[in-house]
């Protein structure tokens, strides 16, 4: 594949977008595969069912909030492609884990599973990140980053499908599908190895053991550039309301479609598509430049969507349509605000600062968790009204970018413009 000036992508860019896709399915095979027998259980008061779904995702935020720090200053202080591959190695052990905690039905063991799975991606995901503008030039960097988020929901598609299949098909036979997922990792750890070697970015770098300090001081580096810190809380809102939906919509299926697990995965899969068509779109669309004017587009679209699907009586077909919209405005939304994070910071911060990010974003999604058990329980608000809130959330995001950035949208098309009439 080649981008617009005809040069060809580097070979390490490819093995780690392939790593990406299958960390990504294997993430939410198993997450899935533990969450949708709950869903589906006979035996659990909906409450309960609630209390389980905003736990597992909370769980897999938990490390984030623990370890981000460390993640990033791995990503600085090593090189980035070794952490990955160490990374990979360890997921291996993981998954072995997880075919036992399956193979004994124990819930906890399980999501202890997914616990670690999440300590998996808090080292991974600065170095991935951090990685990106090493090994692209700035011209390929949103079209690089639609690639990636592409892939990594199409990952999220199929991880979600196979969890569901594996949760309906191997029931009492589980530990078959522990064991899948250890292959699978010893698959991603190899292609690690093809990933373009990279020299430490800060080899005598100290780490600092306050989490919180640390963080602290990240995000006065971030603080000093305007857009750079914008990106870091759009980034944050994103993960934000993404999780919300994603818990949401687990639930909505359920019990206003009452859709088995494997029908449910249609619905996620509709939303993982549109986000992943989205940020393709949103790399063609930015012509090697990191485009802001696609932000309040995005956040547009996702209010719409998020309105459409909480109408009265909502049809499955148009509910489905408004899901996967949804999720292409949040691809146009996040590959400017991912590139902004990747392209702005110094080399010699890059990790560390994707190591905060990685920690505000999992802020946002331990937020998401939360607040659908105070949505949802506390305040008995219904499911559908939860996608009104959603909506609400994107809006006054692209009411904020339109405020702070006035001229990004005219300027972008008038670059259009310009384009078409060369």
């Amino acid at each position: 594949m080649s981008d617009e000036s005809g040069k060809s992508w580097p070979r390490g860019y490819w093995n780690l977008m392939f790593t990406q896709f299958q960390g990504a399915f294997s993430d939410n095979a198993l997450r899935w595969l533990v969450i949708f027998p709950v869903l589906a259980s006979a035996t659990l008061a909906d409450a309960q069912k609630d209390d389980f779904a905003s736990h597992a995702s909370l769980l897999f935020a938990v490390p984030f909030l623990l370890f981000s720090t460390i993640g990033g200053w791995m990503a600085d202080r090593f090189s980035k492609r070794s952490v990955m591959i160490g990374v990979k190695l360890c997921e291996i052990l993981i998954m072995c884990y997880a075919a036992l905690a399956l193979a004994w039905e124990n819930q906890a063991l399980q999501l202890a599973a997914i616990c670690m799975m999440g300590v998996h991606s808090t080292f991974f995901a600065p170095a991935k990140y951090g990685i990106m503008p090493e090994i692209l030039p700035t011209s390929k960097l949103s079209s690089g980053n639609g690639i990636l988020e592409l892939l990594t929901f199409i990952g999220i598609i199929l991880g979600t499908f196979a969890g569901g299949w594996m949760a309906e098909t191997l029931v009492h036979h589980e530990v078959w599908s522990g064991l899948l997922l250890a292959l699978l990792a010893g698959i991603g750890c190899l292609t690690s190895f093809g990933i373009a070697k990279v020299p430490a970015a800060d080899p005598v770098k100290k780490l600092n053991f306050n989490i919180l300090a640390e963080i602290w001081i990240n995000l006065r580096v971030m603080k000093q550039d305007r857009d750079l810190w914008r990106a870091n809380w759009g980034n944050t809102g994103f993960f934000f309301v993404a999780t919300l939906v994603q818990i949401n919509l687990a639930l909505f299926s359920q019990k206003v479609f009452h859709l088995k697990p494997t029908e449910q995965a249609w619905l996620q899969a509709a939303l993982s598509l549109g986000i992943g068509v989205g940020s393709m779109l949103a790399g063609r669309l930015s012509r090697g430049r990191i485009e802001y004017g696609l932000i309040p587009f995005g956040t547009g679209m996702m209010a719409l969507a998020g309105f459409c699907m909480g109408l009265p009586g909502v049809s499955q077909a148009w509910f489905t349509a408004a899901l996967a919209l949804l999720g292409v405005g949040g691809g146009l939304f996040i590959v400017p605000v991912v590139s902004v994070l990747q392209h702005r910071p110094s080399p010699q911060t890059k990790g560390a600062v994707q190591g905060a990010v990685s920690w505000l974003s999992w802020v946002g999604i331990a937020a998401a968790a939360i607040t659908q058990s105070i949505l949802s329980g506390k305040l008995h608000l219904g499911y559908d009204r939860v996608f009104w809130f959603c909506g609400a959330v994107a809006a006054i995001t692209g009411l904020f970018v339109t405020w702070s950035r006035p001229s990004a949208v005219p300027d972008m098309i008038a670059r259009w413009k310009n384009r078409g009439t060369e």
